[in-house]
């Protein structure tokens, strides 16, 4: 009995010895950040504000995406030729990899962790692979680009056609796929968001000024117009870049809106999905990302005005802040209670941080062409 415990105590130290070597990072400070140029991923601590990682081999990510595992410790990296890639945040590599299409554009983790859906351009469709070995598990063809893939609670995922203008919502918790579709969304959809609560999803339209949404409680979800005329008898401004309604913000009450071709911030009721007014901005609107306590909103913009973001306060609709990092700010990310946000700053290659009380800079992080940032919160949170 004594040489046992002896030998488990050696054993013990051993491997207390095997950690103390590997430094070893907590998931939940953890982020990635894409550098859209080089086909490479950063792996970054929050708490540090530092690269832990450069990892190679992504491919084309000049428009990637992220989800995460609920146990936060794999990314999911959705790749713009059709490569859906597996990164293991632990060890620091690429844990799987799979080309599934031709034109990728975007990705969803359903709410138990174990499917993994990819948008398409090209084919068109959605494929669902099994997120541990990445093995395709459904096909859904659809014959349209796919724009607006979000998960849904009850592992279900709702994604919307570009040429159709319709919706499909494909329940993936059955022993087969259910598949249901629903008509009338609009002209041209060419994004979509689904609200914190699963509720609701919100398609914008290109083809024509307005908004869709659909109810997600209901047995029956129909298409239901807002905002049908914003925006109509004006002279539309040229489009330089398509809002992303990921980047939607629900600020307490209200939605904040980016509006299309126009210099607004659009605020919306979010009960009656009204119109409540408009705030007048330095460009057209990218992301409009409102701080986790819903107190504040941040925008960027399109090129030419792409140099700066603006800070609006949400209870009286005003601008109460400018900053201009630098040219190219692409994205932003706040951390999981609002005290931080960084943003990528592509044509400087680097990441700014910001404290979000007082406005000041933190620090700033090297990166090559940096352009999304995704920190581990979001696999706690519906579609994102």
């Amino acid at each position: 009995m004594k040489r046992l415990i002896a030998s488990l105590f050696v054993s013990l130290g051993l491997a207390s010895t095997a950690m103390a070597q590997t430094e070893v990072h907590a998931t939940g400070d953890l982020g990635v950040v894409i550098e859209r140029a080089t086909g490479s991923v950063l792996i970054v601590d929050q708490s540090d504000m530092d690269v832990l990682a450069r990892v190679d081999g992504f491919g084309d990510l000049s428009h990637a995406s992220a989800v995460f595992s609920p146990d936060e410790r794999y990314a999911y990296i959705f790749g713009r030729d059709g490569a859906l890639t597996k990164l293991d945040l632990v060890t620091q590599s690429i844990a799987g990899r799979v080309i599934q299409g031709g034109n990728s554009i975007g990705g969803a983790i359903s709410d138990d962790g174990q499917l993994v859906a990819v948008s398409n351009y090209e084919p068109g469709g959605v494929r669902v692979f099994d997120a541990d070995t990445l093995e395709m598990v459904a096909d859904f063809p659809t014959g349209s680009k796919t724009i607006g893939l979000v998960d849904a609670p009850g592992d279900r995922f709702v994604f919307t056609l570009w040429d159709d203008g319709e919706t499909w919502i494909a329940d993936m918790s059955g022993d087969a796929p259910e598949l249901t579709k629903i008509a009338e969304i609009g002209i041209n959809p060419y994004d979509a968001l689904i609200t914190g609560d699963g509720r609701r999803y919100i398609v914008g339209l290109f083809g024509e000024d307005g908004l869709t949404t659909l109810d997600l409680w209901s047995d029956t979800p129909t298409a239901q117009r807002i905002l049908p005329n914003y925006g109509r008898g004006e002279e539309p401004l040229p489009v330089y870049k398509m809002p992303h309604l990921e980047g939607w913000a629900l600020a307490g009450d209200r939605f904040a809106l980016p509006a299309v071709g126009r210099q607004e911030v659009l605020w919306l009721d979010a009960q009656n999905l009204t119109e409540l007014g408009r705030t007048k901005t330095h460009g057209q609107p990218i992301f409009a990302v409102a701080r986790p306590d819903g107190r504040h909103v941040w925008v960027n913009y399109a090129h030419p005005n792409n140099d700066t973001v603006e800070v609006i306060d949400t209870q009286s609709g005003e601008v109460i802040h400018t900053l201009n990092p630098g040219p190219a700010v692409l994205h932003m990310e706040f951390t999981a209670r609002g005290h931080q946000v960084w943003m990528s700053v592509r044509d400087a290659n680097r990441i700014d941080i910001y404290d979000t009380e007082t406005f000041e800079k933190l620090g700033e992080i090297p990166a090559d062409t940096p352009s999304g940032i995704f920190f581990t919160a979001r696999a706690h949170r519906i579609g994102l």
